[in-house]
């Protein structure tokens, strides 16, 4: 992570969860890392400990809603004048509600779809931009996906959820064509966890608790650290390298990686 140090690096979704273990490793690594998210007085803290905590890099919170792409286009703008741009872009922030295909509301089914996939296009385009303005060839894309985004699950709430995922999981192989196509040695990784401890389930299921209970009673979760230590490894990998996809189960023993040798 050394070539790194000093870098810019975009976490969208930092508040909480794993974008915020995301955004505070970068920072441990001597990143500038521009955390955002609706709530950005969770980034602000975050920033605050990682100043104490005398880490190198620095974390600048970023108030943006995702699903207006307005706001995009201003933070990106906001970090082209005040960083210069990105050389890191992960697109971390999703949603899932619960909202099945027979009978749940539009209005679910259209956030989800912009926040999970139009965001993350549009964040990669402008990424993808500000790197070639720069001429910036080491920059890499990462997508938090997930192991929705491979498989479809028996969970009918969770339907257009995975719709969206497997959405990322084409996203991220037709992003890694073109970047090819465009001979550029930036690089694009997907990586998908199953469950993982944070703020989701108890997002998806607000009004029923007790599901939420259950589920972490019943399956072995991961941590968000799990998730950080496959972003540092993509990070990390030899430019020759493409780490591709990680899909990350509950044991490690299953973990899989993908290689594409640039």
């Amino acid at each position: 992570m050394e070539r790194w140090r000093g870098r810019v690096a975009l976490v969208t979704g930092a508040s909480v969860g794993i974008g915020a273990a995301i955004a505070v490793e970068l920072v441990r690594c001597g990143m500038k890392v521009v955390g955002c998210a609706r709530d950005v007085g969770k980034i602000q803290k975050l920033a605050a400990e990682c100043q104490s905590a005398g880490h190198p890099g620095v974390l600048v919170p970023y108030k943006c809603d995702l699903t207006k792409e307005e706001d995009i286009l201003s933070m990106f703008a906001a970090i082209k004048q005040q960083h210069k741009g990105v050389d890191v872009c992960i697109n971390n922030a999703g949603l899932g509600l619960p909202a099945p295909l027979l009978n749940g509301k539009t209005s679910s089914w259209r956030t989800m779809m912009d926040l999970n996939v139009l965001a993350l296009c549009i964040c990669t385009r402008e990424a993808y931009q500000s790197m070639k303005a720069r001429n910036v060839d080491d920059g890499h894309i990462i997508n938090i996906n997930s192991l929705c985004g491979h498989q479809v699950f028996p969970v009918a709430e969770l339907h257009i959820y995975n719709a969206t995922k497997f959405a990322v999981t084409a996203l991220t192989e037709g992003l890694r064509q073109e970047l090819r196509a465009e001979n550029t040695r930036i690089r694009a990784t997907s990586i998908s966890p199953g469950l993982v401890d944070t703020e989701f389930i108890s997002r998806l299921y607000s009004d029923n608790p007790e599901k939420n209970t259950s589920i972490y009673s019943e399956y072995k979760s991961l941590k968000a650290i799990d998730v950080v230590g496959a972003v540092t490894y993509a990070l990390s990998a030899p430019p020759h390298v493409q780490v591709c996809n990680f899909l990350l189960f509950f044991r490690c023993d299953l973990s899989i990686t993908l290689f594409k040798v640039r």
